[in-house]
């Protein structure tokens, strides 16, 4: 089920629903949330059962439960579909419509539009597929509200304007794994060069969109301060990984991206908590 990608799926999901300006009682937004962890790990159950064989060859995902034996194929799949409905039947009875249907459309758009389709077919998989991470904060807000607005669109525009830096990161020093599955990641497809420039390139279009909310009077001066400080270091990095030239240092700097730009976005989303509640 992916429970370290879930977790982060998680809270920005509970900062959407805690930002939305209807109350929802305790026991409506803890079922609420936990359909939403289910449908989560659906759609990484599924994405696993799908690339088991990829997930056989990768260094990082060969310990994954399929490669190693502990779960089969056919019961990934079992799994999957049964905790797909079940979450958003779920989200529905707890929530609203609107909810449980950005859940249901996440879920399909993670499986069939990112993992079937496009991962194994363009470099711009990440992309696109991003979207589908990138819901969570509008389900939070539709569990609260029944509709959809724009402040839970400009976080939506975060995660998704963030995620190609962060894999890109992560797929240029695991380069040789997507080689060797027949991913056309960007470093695979267009080399080290596209892939640096196009990291630093998502890390500058992120930097204004981070700014957004403050700008836009959603937030206070302390979200402003956290956005612009951790938004400003991690251009600088992804400035260091365009302008390395040398293997070893251009992996460091890479690992180095991926690695903050986890911590960056967690703290983006905690900042605005720790506005709203001062």
């Amino acid at each position: 089920m992916k429970p370290r990608v879930m977790s982060l799926v998680i809270f920005t999901c509970v900062v959407g629903l805690l930002i939305a300006p209807i109350k929802v009682n305790f026991f409506n937004a803890i079922f609420s949330i936990l359909a939403v962890a289910l449908g989560s790990g659906a759609a990484g159950a599924l994405n696993m059962w799908y690339e088991a064989d990829l997930d056989s060859v990768m260094s990082r995902t060969c310990l994954r439960p399929i490669p190693t034996g502990k779960v089969t194929k056919n019961q990934a799949l079992i799994f999957g579909i049964l905790a797909s409905l079940i979450s958003v039947v779920a989200l529905y009875f707890f929530s609203n419509l609107v909810a449980s249907f950005i859940l249901a459309t996440t879920i399909l758009f993670y499986v069939f539009i990112y993992t079937i389709w496009l991962k194994q077919k363009t470099p711009q998989n990440i992309v696109i597929g991003g979207a589908a991470g990138a819901l969570p904060p509008i389900i939070g807000w539709a569990i609260a509200t029944g509709d959809i607005a724009l402040q839970p669109v400009i976080l939506f525009l975060i995660i998704f304007i963030w995620t190609p830096s962060h894999f890109w990161a992560l797929s240029l020093y695991k380069t040789e794994d997507y080689r060797k599955a027949n991913i056309p990641m960007l470093p695979v497809t267009s080399g080290v060069k596209t892939t640096k420039l196009n990291i630093f390139v998502y890390a500058l279009l992120l930097f204004p969109i981070v700014l957004a909310p403050f700008f836009l009077e959603y937030f206070g001066l302390i979200y402003l301060l956290f956005s612009g400080i951790l938004g400003f270091y991690y251009v600088f990095i992804c400035y260091r990984l365009l302008r390395a030239n040398e293997t070893k240092l251009e992996k460091k700097i890479a690992k180095q991206i991926f690695g903050f730009s986890i911590f960056y976005l967690f703290m983006i989303f905690a900042s605005i908590l720790i506005d709203r509640i001062i």
